[in-house]
């Protein structure tokens, strides 16, 4: 199967590394970003080198692709690459709120949307207790103050993240709301939203937290099955806003499309 890359942040970059290491069944055909120079002196240090192609060649060239960017180019990848029916791979999942279009475009041309787990667990049992009723799903955030820098909700709202000293809550809502407000910071409510009650009904509250260095997510659900609750610390990449978990769990669902035996839901 042949993977094209759209994105080389902190995330793009160890999944392009992943895939030249070796992941079975699969082969890195190339790679898009933003910044071109950048993006080839880091495809040429592979071990196999990739090329640097368009968008449109990179979906012309890929049976797959993964959208490792923002919200903003999601735009312009999703439609391109669901008409060419190549199957998408979304990090960026926040920008999937409210597309019933892609997934109608996905269904026209028999190809599939896939969101990885990103940074979270536990969406595998939230799947398996949406088939029964659903009475809530909670999530709350905890991020060192620089990880939430650069969001429109800091920006609109004139928070000084260097003036936050404890754990402060600076923002409750929808997952909907969330993902308008903190686009690049909490994609991780968004994939909750979309594997159980949807974004309007999920709720999330997000918080400054200068006593840790970790990204800390807690999800609770209630419903007909039980109750469920998952408690995670996540190390953080490079980027601040990016935890570890989220290139692994890409990583981890690229490996099993080519694997002979898959477990969970």
């Amino acid at each position: 199967m042949d993977v094209g890359i759209a994105g080389l942040g902190a995330i793009g970059r160890q999944v392009c590394l992943a895939l030249d290491q070796g992941l079975p069944g699969l082969r890195l055909v190339g790679a898009t970003a933003r910044d071109r120079e950048k993006a080839e002196r880091f495809l040429k240090r592979l071990g196999s080198p990739a090329p640097f192609l368009s968008l449109d060649d990179l979906v012309e060239a890929s049976s797959i692709v993964v959208e490792a960017s923002t919200q903003k180019h999601l735009e312009e990848i999703a439609p391109t690459t669901l008409k060419a029916g190549r199957d998408l791979v979304v990090l960026s999942c926040g920008g999937l709120l409210g597309r019933q279009d892609w997934v109608d475009l996905a269904a026209a041309n028999r190809c599939r949307i896939l969101v990885p787990s990103g940074a979270i667990a536990g969406l595998d049992g939230v799947k398996g207790a949406r088939i029964g009723a659903i009475t809530s799903v909670t999530m709350e955030s905890r991020k060192p103050p620089r990880g939430l820098a650069g969001a429109p909700w800091i920006e609109q709202q004139r928070i000084d993240l260097d003036a936050i000293t404890r754990e402060t809550l600076i923002f409750e809502g929808s997952a909907t709301e969330a993902c308008r407000a903190f686009p690049a910071n909490v994609n991780v409510v968004a994939a909750l939203s979309l594997a159980g009650i949807g974004p309007e009904k999920t709720r999330i509250r997000i918080f400054a937290s200068p006593e840790q260095p970790l990204n800390r997510h807690r999800i609770t659900v209630q419903g007909e099955f039980g109750r469920l609750a998952v408690e995670i610390e996540n190390v953080p990449s490079e980027n601040p806003r990016t935890g570890k978990l989220s290139y692994m769990s890409t990583i981890a669902l690229l490996r099993e499309l080519g694997a002979p035996l898959r477990v969970g839901t």
